[in-house]
């Protein structure tokens, strides 16, 4: 019959295989004997009644049942951490995994980030970058323990509800960015989004406030923009820079990061409006390192 007490040592276990696809991999990463790695698996398999991996001769496959467990197993280990942190919060420790949209990541944390790790060095500092929408669903599902990420309101900071980016967060206001429209400089002269001749957007995916922003401005173009303009999904601002200065589309940036572009002079930019960023966390996450690194960037 199953039992039903899962430990965390088990799970911890579970996750290193499934993460290298090998027993003999994952007792080396965990500094385990590999007959202690097998048999963890096997009682876990035992303890909740399924197959967790397919096995073959060269990989251990994760099962339905076993990328469900997954998940599970993924925010029981940070919940661990997080605890185990709580209480030594007199230094900073462990592992800090901070999220950032792309343009923050060039403009905003290169100081702070430098000054963290100067001050302390034996925090494992994990840095991602992606979309505001895919930093909000890291965070909540204990992917990330914060993000640096646009809210898409156009009030004052003080009036932005976090629960518009996700149930469940709590922000801290950073900076506001301007963003602005840009034109290859061979486009007629534009001065709003009517003007607009190109037939492309070039952008993030969608889940990218800037995105949301850009879409929700050209909108203000009428009919026929709307029927004329598709939008181009890019993996950087390097190429959507790189879209735009080829004459192949327009885009919306932050003003802060098209300043660090060489060629910036030659592209034509049309004001569009201003976009708050936060730094945003699970409601009632702290760390030691957490908070540290919030000292560093309320000095950027």
């Amino acid at each position: 019959m199953p039992q039903e007490n899962v430990e965390l040592a088990e799970l911890e276990i579970f996750r290193a295989v499934a993460r290298e696809q090998s027993i003999t991999r994952a007792a080396k990463a965990l500094e385990r004997v590999q007959s202690n790695v097998t048999t963890r698996v096997k009682q876990l398999e035992e303890s909740l009644g399924v197959s967790l991996f397919q096995r073959d001769s060269r990989k251990m496959l994760l099962t339905p049942e076993g990328h469900r467990l997954l998940g599970y197993a993924e925010q029981m280990l940070a919940l661990a951490e997080e605890a185990r942190q709580s209480m030594r919060l007199s230094a900073p420790s462990g592992t800090l995994r901070v999220g950032s949209m792309e343009s923050s990541a060039a403009t905003l944390l290169p100081t702070p980030l430098g000054r963290f790790h100067a001050a302390w060095p034996d925090v494992e500092l994990n840095l991602a970058t992606g979309t505001t929408g895919y930093l909000v669903d890291a965070v909540l599902s204990h992917r990330l323990d914060c993000a640096v990420v646009a809210h898409p309101g156009t009030g004052a900071p003080s009036d932005m509800d976090m629960a518009e980016l996700g149930e469940g967060l709590e922000g801290i206001f950073l900076r506001t960015e301007e963003l602005v429209l840009v034109l290859p400089g061979t486009h007629p002269k534009a001065r709003g989004p009517q003007d607009v001749t190109l037939r492309h957007l070039a952008a993030f995916a969608k889940g990218c406030t800037y995105r949301r922003c850009a879409e929700d401005w050209l909108e203000q173009g009428g009919e026929d923009l709307r029927r004329r303009l598709s939008v181009v999904e890019l993996p950087s601002y390097h190429a959507i820079l790189a879209y735009v200065s080829a004459g192949s589309a327009v885009a919306i940036v932050p003003r802060s990061l098209l300043a660090m572009y060489p060629n910036a002079s030659g592209f034509q930019t049309v004001p569009v409006r201003s976009a708050h960023t936060f730094l945003v966390k699970r409601a009632g996450f702290t760390t030691s390192a957490y908070e540290a690194f919030v000292r560093e960037l309320r000095h950027a």
